[in-house]
């Protein structure tokens, strides 16, 4: 009962403290607008060293998936059991697991991520080079899977900081989850 009350005395006080700043009404539309969408994204501590994880395990990988947020861009790898070690990091080149052939990206920087679990068998991963044209993610890069461990590939906008972990599920499952920011 007392919010609307509360709500109008705020609303009351922040017209008057821009009635009092000199030149407050006078910004301009776009410099606003930049400012609210800025600080949408709050500064990330997530830096763009590598990421690793020791973990032994017999899960396969079954999925892989990528999606865009206001503040950065996710690929989250699905495996079918407990969770797999891996290796997320910057490469100057990504190149394939078996054959170390280079494979051409468009970004850059290149994001290497390295799962130690295979692929199912009912996984078809699609085309080597798959363009996503999101903010952070230009390319999702198949890299292969060759003795029991599996090379993926993002080719971003730039050098941008991010983060690894892995969460429990769905089921008896888990996931990679590798999130870049669309900014420092």
């Amino acid at each position: 009962m007392h919010r609307p009350k509360f709500a109008l005395l705020a609303a009351a006080a922040t017209a008057a403290l821009l009635a009092l700043t000199p030149g407050a009404a006078a910004a301009p539309t776009s410099l606003a607008a930049t400012s609210t969408a800025a600080s949408t994204c709050p500064t990330v501590a997530w830096g763009s060293l590598a990421k690793t994880k020791t973990l032994s395990t017999t899960s396969q990988i079954f999925n892989v998936r990528t999606g865009q947020h206001s503040c950065y861009d996710r690929m989250v790898i699905d495996l079918k059991a407990k969770p797999a070690g891996f290796s997320v990091k910057y490469v100057d080149t990504l190149r394939g697991i078996a054959s170390g052939l280079p494979v051409r990206t468009t970004g850059g920087a290149n994001l290497q991520i390295l799962i130690h679990a295979p692929v199912s068998a009912s996984y078809s991963p699609g085309a080597t080079v798959k363009n996503l044209g999101y903010s952070t993610f230009k390319q999702q890069v198949w890299l292969g899977s060759f003795e029991g461990e599996t090379m993926l590939g993002i080719s971003t906008r730039a050098r941008l900081p991010m983060r690894a972990f892995l969460l429990d599920g769905p089921g008896t499952g888990s996931r990679l989850v590798i999130d870049v920011a669309h900014h420092w």
